[in-house]
């Protein structure tokens, strides 16, 4: 992956339209909590990236390696809105579970949320989100506009819009 944060990734949703809204998070941070959903809700075409510090405690590596997991199963998107809507329920059993509603093959995202390929996603979402200037979650990016630490709200979406005319 490229530093370039007008390169878009593997985890993108929303219009291919919208004005392009990078979000480095992580699913245990409150704020990203918020992002999510809002950014989820708005013609924006959203790209995660996970920005994981080690400063957070083990969780957040567990939690991103099942987003990768779940990515490898086509279940990126619904995995992130189930963690973010229920932080309460990021514990194994609880992603064991979320993974055979949603249908995935319960073995292969424990084993591969452990794996390579996730822990390689994720030091290079870390590394492109420190080198954009990222220092905590959430942090988003606009090309052209500069970074944002804030929780966007109903107003930041309105501009962001209103920018694309």
């Amino acid at each position: 992956m490229s530093a370039d944060p007008g390169a878009r990734g593997p985890h993108v949703a929303g219009p291919p339209d919208g004005p392009h809204v990078v979000l480095w998070g992580d699913v245990t941070c409150p704020r990203c909590q918020q992002a999510v959903p809002r950014l989820r809700s708005a013609p924006v075409c959203l790209e995660w990236r996970h920005l994981v510090l080690r400063a957070r405690g083990p969780r957040p590596r567990a939690l991103a390696g099942a987003l990768e997991a779940a990515a490898a199963q086509g279940a990126f998107w619904p995995v992130l809105d189930a963690l973010v809507a229920q932080p309460g329920r990021t514990e194994d059993p609880d992603l064991w579970a979320l993974a055979e509603r949603l249908g995935l093959d319960v073995a292969r995202f424990d084993t591969d949320r452990r794996g390579d390929a996730a822990a390689a996603r994720i030091a290079a979402d870390l590394r492109d989100g420190l080198a954009a200037g990222a220092s905590g979650t959430p942090a988003i990016l606009v090309p052209g506009r500069p970074l944002d630490h804030g929780v966007p709200d109903d107003a930041w979406v309105a501009a962001l819009l209103a920018e694309r005319g």
